[in-house]
């Protein structure tokens, strides 16, 4: 294997399945006892002054074991490549016998010499399960050493002895990994069933491989039907990066592209597989520090509908269990993707309903006006409340507030009937609130309409005197609040909400504004909440007005929204209207 591999010294000791299982021993420059012991038999046994457990990565060796070595290379256990003999049993696989270092071709120019005083050396391959090198167990000696044969058995048969513990590091390292990927699915199956957008799912899952798998970065990019990739997790990324890949043709040679356009898992394990397979990609890696990628195909039902992709910063080998992993963890984003497609759709075609329903305001010819409506934070995006205001003859204004039971689309399509039939009784009848709302409450009934409603009808009058006198009938709503001057009142009368029952006695109600007052209609979300008594939330609505007096009716509707602490919630949909009558 190790040993017929080709290519120069510097490729082979950045093999990216040698670094991988290196990293998988999790050992470093740090003493490690076990491998300390192995560096004690050696120095006793083959009567040498250093004896080391050296593993040799990328760009250094380091010494876990070791036992005879001075200072300052004792605290620091390791070394740059230019005092490694080790790298050498690395690249050959083979062991190196040195009887003088300071004459012999391979080494003579190596710092070690001088600065660790290598002269004898003997080091013998320490291999993975793969027969991957990942360093050696070596004798040093400090003066010229003719090794016997019975000496090199023994050095051969306690590396033998230190691979199997490299061996069953590695083993035990796999099977933790593979614990925390179980569990890693296990979580994602449930995180992500919980999310509703796509910068949820990409805050989710990249919440999840941390540590796990521990990316520098996961990208998501999905795929249009124009053929163009649209990167979704460009949030992430610098300004100067995630312009450069916003929106990019499939036909890119880049991991994500290939990967949606093959259907096929793409791994690159380290910076040369990026430039020869995804060179389109290789300037990004360069600029950002990574060093590889995995990314795999989101699958859809008419093929990939985008890939998920994660990079490192160092080489990164992706066995046969993270690659399950991997395109477990991207079938479950590809599912909820989906998922959150279909609900995107359904919110855009129901915020489209919405401002379908809620028309402007007329103008009126004194009165000044302005509504707000603000759904709760649900799926549907709309719910059941409503305003309106509808100008009749001889400078008359109908006003409407109303708010139909239930958080849904089928909330809002009763709210919509209640609304087209009460505007057609507006038009087509000169009759008080009270009378209005009792054909209402009768035209939906005969139809089949059963929604629970409750409702607010007024109508503004002008008066010569240039006041303008109200008069409402409340089926059940929340009592409107009236600022005149400084003072604060709610308008008290109320009757049965809409569907209680037949026959219902309502009642009108009349006051007469002056000029300059300011009448808030509004629904229930704007002042109750599920912890909180109502009172409450009127007496803030009350402190907002009088804060806020002398505002243009649509500021004061803004103030109002902004200063409901249930309304800034989103626990409950909430429509406001706002009028003031001339000053």
């Amino acid at each position: 294997m190790t040993g017929s591999m080709g290519g120069s010294p510097g490729s082979a000791l950045s093999r990216p399945a040698r670094l991988d299982a290196l990293l998988r021993t999790r050992l470093d420059a740090v003493a490690d006892p076990a491998l300390d012991r192995f560096a004690e038999m050696v120095r006793v046994v083959l009567h040498v002054p250093v004896a080391l457990v050296t593993l040799v990565g990328a760009d250094r060796q380091y010494f876990p074991g070791a036992c005879g070595l001075g200072e300052p290379w004792l605290g620091r256990r390791q070394t740059p490549l230019s005092h490694s003999f080790c790298q050498h049993v690395v690249t050959t696989a083979e062991p190196l016998i040195v009887t003088d270092a300071r004459l012999d071709p391979r080494v003579r120019d190596n710092l070690a010499i001088d600065d660790l005083g290598v002269v004898g050396y003997a080091g013998m391959p320490l291999t993975d399960a793969g027969g991957e090198v990942l360093g050696s167990l070596c004798a040093i000696d400090h003066a010229p050493r003719d090794w016997t044969a019975a000496e090199l058995s023994l050095l051969a048969g306690l590396a033998a002895s230190c691979s199997d513990s490299l061996r069953l590091r590695i083993s035990s390292y796999r099977a933790e990994l593979a614990s925390e990927h179980s569990r890693l699915l296990l979580s994602a199956s449930t995180a992500l069933a919980g999310t509703s957008t796509v910068d949820e799912v990409v805050d989710t899952v990249r919440d999840l491989v941390t540590g796990a798998l521990d990316p520098a970065y996961v990208g998501f990019s999905l795929l249009d039907d124009a053929g163009q990739l649209s990167l979704a997790s460009s949030r992430l990324l610098p300004n100067a990066v995630a312009h450069r890949w916003q929106r990019y043709a499939q036909l890119r040679s880049t991991p994500s592209a290939l990967a949606a356009g093959t259907g096929l898992p793409v791994l690159l394990p380290d910076r040369t597989a990026v430039g020869e397979r995804t060179p389109d990609a290789a300037a990004t890696f360069d600029e950002m520090g990574w060093n590889a990628a995995a990314s795999l195909p989101l699958p859809g039902p008419d093929g990939p509908i985008g890939a998920l992709t994660f990079v490192w910063k160092q080489p990164h080998l992706v066995d046969e269990d993270e690659q399950a992993t991997l395109a477990t963890l991207a079938g479950y984003v590809a599912q909820t993707l989906t998922r959150v497609q279909l609900l995107e759709d359904r919110r855009t075609a129901a915020a489209t309903m919405q401002k379908a329903l809620l028309t402007a305001l007329p103008r009126h010819e004194s009165l000044r006006m302005a509504a707000r409506y603000q759904p709760a934070h649900h799926e549907d995006h709309v719910g059941g409340d409503w305003y309106d205001a509808v100008s009749l003859d001889e400078g008359r204004l109908a006003l409407v507030i109303g708010d139909v039971a239930g958080h849904s689309i089928d909330a809002a399509a009763k709210m919509s009937e209640y609304r087209s039939m009460l505007r057609t009784l507006l038009i087509d009848r000169h009759e008080p609130p009270s009378a209005l709302l009792r054909r209402l409450e009768h035209t939906g009934r005969t139809l089949g309409l059963d929604g629970i409603a409750t409702v607010l009808l007024a109508y503004l009058d002008p008066t010569a005197a240039g006041e303008h006198v109200l008069t409402w009938s409340n089926a059940g709503h929340p009592p409107p609040s009236l600022l005149i001057g400084g003072e604060v009142s709610l308008l008290e009368g109320r009757d049965p909400l809409l569907g209680a029952g037949r026959r219902v006695s309502r009642r009108n109600h009349t006051r007469v504004l002056p000029a300059g007052a300011t009448l808030v209609l509004h629904t229930d979300g704007l002042v109750e909440t599920r912890t909180a008594p109502i009172d409450d939330g009127v007496r803030r609505l009350h402190q907002t007005l009088l804060a806020h007096a002398g505002l243009e009716p649509g500021e004061l509707a803004d103030a109002i929204l902004a200063g409901s602490p249930t309304a800034t919630a989103g626990e409950d949909d909430v429509a406001v209207l706002v009028v003031t009558t001339p000053g």
